[in-house]
């Protein structure tokens, strides 16, 4: 009869985070942005939570993904040709066809050198966590060895001047991670999961752009073709749904949610970050935060996170991780890994 630990090291997967890169555009703070759209000072920082964020001048979600990935290989010393896949991690694209992580690909430094594979996952703001998933299931030291996820986000496009909540809250960035399979390393993936609650379907939304609001019946306007977020009905919706999915997550793991090394949260808002903490009561040392500096960048706020704790050294080789976010549908998901 095998005990606990025993059959938990034969569940957990040997996959490592090999390197990450990253991209940041222009740094635009809350002063700026309070003095542009006539805000009152201070606002942002009160009810957003976020003193400063980035802004693209002239780049678009394909250089920055692009940018991010290079620099994330040099970091590793690998090229394009190591990755057995390459996938676009995003809510946002630069257009509908062809699929991002093409044009992504394309951008790169040896993107016209090399045939790899790429594909696109899109769970909006846990499209990282989907692909984190999907990546630790598929590597396997055979078929899959390395494989690099991009989250490119450019959210300032769409965002409604009219709307200070959003307005405030969001910011752009790109970030590149190689996950590869390696038998040798303590690094390991423990498990992941996702549900989604369609009662939640149509609270973050742009109702325009796609076939059922097309643009060809629908003049522009603000309403119709810029993000919406009922902020207040989500936070409902994520506080009702949340324990009921951390139950189910750690039911069938030798883990506990207290004694996580580290919390990667979703930067979805100041009130969302309080509610989680206050909710489990947690050390304010295990939730890792970057709102404050960056906003919310949708998918790439999580990779963000990690990457800066990464290199700060509050995340070192063998803390236990937990990736944890909400995203538009209404979803919440989560990845629990080794680094």
């Amino acid at each position: 009869m095998k005990n606990s630990e025993e059959l938990r090291m034969q569940s957990e997967k040997k996959i490592k985070i090999i390197s990450m890169g990253k991209y940041l555009p222009k740094k635009v703070t809350s002063t700026d942005i309070e003095e542009k759209y006539n805000i009152p000072s201070g606002w942002s920082e009160k009810y957003s939570g976020v003193k400063s964020r980035h802004q693209v001048t002239f780049e678009h979600n394909g250089y920055m993904g692009a940018k991010a990935a290079d620099e994330a290989l040099t970091n590793a010393k690998m090229k394009l040709d190591d990755m057995c896949l390459l996938i676009s991690a995003s809510g946002t694209y630069d257009y509908p066809i062809p699929n991002q992580a093409s044009i992504i690909k394309q951008e790169m430094r040896d993107g016209h050198k090399s045939d790899v594979p790429a594909i696109d996952i899109d769970s909006t703001c846990l499209s990282f966590v989907s692909a984190f998933e999907y990546a630790c299931r598929m590597l396997d030291g055979i078929n899959y060895k390395n494989i690099l996820i991009i989250s490119s986000e450019i959210s300032s496009k769409g965002l409604n001047p009219n709307n200070w909540e959003t307005l405030t809250l969001f910011g752009d960035a790109a970030v590149a991670t190689i996950l590869s399979y390696d038998e040798k390393s303590n690094s390991t993936f423990i498990k992941a999961g996702l549900k989604t609650y369609s009662e939640g379907a149509e609270l973050t939304i742009i109702k325009g752009g796609g076939n059922k609001n097309h643009f060809k019946e629908n003049p522009y306007t603000d309403e119709m073709y810029t993000f919406n977020m009922q902020g207040k009905n989500l936070l409902r919706l994520a506080r009702k749904k949340l324990p009921n999915f951390m139950d189910w997550f750690f039911n069938d793991i030798p883990y506990e949610l207290k004694k996580i090394d580290a919390i990667i949260p979703h930067q979805a808002s100041k009130t969302g970050m309080i509610i989680f903490e206050n909710l489990y009561q947690l050390k304010k040392s295990q939730v890792k935060a970057t709102l404050k500096e960056y906003g919310n960048c949708i998918a790439a706020s999580i990779p963000l996170t990690l990457y800066n704790h990464i290199e700060n050294g509050e995340i070192k080789r063998g803390d236990v991780c937990l990736l944890l976010g909400t995203s538009a549908g209404f979803s919440i998901g989560a990845s629990l890994f080794k680094y």
